[in-house]
């Protein structure tokens, strides 16, 4: 993650040495903009925590008229007795005393690591930023004379594929921003933009953000509709436009930004799942862009769109990567029709 912050920063940090500025004053600017986006970024999960807790009275007396009802609805259709039911709550709360433990200690574990890696982030990126020069001159001993010319054209082309990209991902959440929108204008919801714009942000953050970002637009569909099926109207809504997202809008408008097709995306991003041996390559769209770019990234020269996929630190399996690189490039250009 630090070396994903130092590519994409370096064309700021560049610019401002450019400018006279010294490096360790760039690398630091760079530094203050990221800290800045992330402090941004979890002010905003909290506050629609706070906002949430704030909606939470309400909410619960609603829970509460609501499940009694379907108790006795429960009672007088399938003549389950109020005694059958506490009975049948009573055990179910004691199993989820014992699996809450196990959740807080994992949580606990998780999040220590978070942190970690959280504070380990920014000082990676600082020294890949401010070290750079060491990094390139250490890759030239690697490649050897024969790459070595090609090697400054191939970093500077994974930097500019990183900076589409985060362009492209950058288009993906307005795109998903006005869906959502649009589906909570049309349930009715109040503040439908500012809903809907949140959700779109807080799904930078993978799974936990679009559940809390949810809470709000939900407590606000409870509050002011009292029917049920306006909250699962924005379940309903929220599932809708995140089965888009990632099976057709990051695709497409990814792809696009990266010069490839949408069929070499996908297939990138399935083929990196059978490699690596990593699930999150095909039941994620949100995995980190170090893991997926370097499938559809290439060296295009003057000749042509010749394949020159730079590899990563994993080693794959030798014969489906041959077989990939020598179907892939075929359908790697956007002008390609099957």
């Amino acid at each position: 993650m630090g070396l994903l912050i130092s590519m994409i920063m370096y064309p700021v940090c560049k610019k401002l040495e450019s400018r006279g500025a010294s490096r360790i004053i760039g690398v630091t600017i760079c530094l203050l903009i990221v800290i800045f986006l992330f402090a941004a970024l979890v002010a905003l999960l909290f506050w629609q925590l706070r906002a949430f807790v704030s909606d939470w009275p309400a909410l619960s007396t609603k829970l509460d008229i609501a499940l009694w009802d379907f108790r006795h609805w429960l009672a007088v259709h399938f003549k389950i007795t109020l005694e059958v039911q506490d009975s049948w709550l009573h055990d179910q709360a004691s199993q989820i005393m014992g699996f809450v433990g196990q959740l807080l200690q994992g949580t606990i574990s998780f999040t220590i690591n978070t942190m970690f890696t959280l504070f380990m982030t920014p000082v990676f990126a600082a020294l890949f930023l401010y070290h750079r020069g060491f990094f390139i001159a250490f890759l030239k001993k690697i490649a050897g004379d024969h790459y070595g010319e090609k090697l400054e054209i191939i970093l500077q082309q994974v930097i500019r594929t990183y900076f589409h990209y985060i362009k492209g991902m950058i288009m993906v959440y307005l795109i998903v921003g006005v869906l959502n929108t649009i589906g909570l204008y049309a349930l009715d919801i109040p503040h439908a933009l500012l809903f809907g714009m949140l959700t779109a942000i807080m799904t930078i953050i993978p799974y936990f953000g679009i559940i809390v970002s949810a809470l709000l637009p939900i407590s606000a569909a409870w509050t002011v509709h009292e029917s049920i099926w306006y909250p699962l109207g924005v379940i309903g809504v929220f599932s809708f436009v995140q089965y888009l997202e990632a099976n057709i809008i990051f695709p497409k408008v990814v792809a696009a930004q990266l010069n490839v097709s949408t069929w070499a995306t996908l297939v990138a991003i399935l083929a990196g799942g059978i490699i690596w041996e990593s699930p999150e390559w095909s039941c994620s769209s949100r995995s980190s862009p170090s893991q997926k770019l370097p499938l559809i990234t290439w060296k295009r020269g003057n000749t042509g769109a010749s394949c020159f996929p730079v590899h990563p630190t994993s080693t794959p399996k030798n014969t489906i990567w041959k077989t990939i690189l020598r179907i892939l490039p075929r359908y790697a250009s956007p002008t390609c029709r099957m």
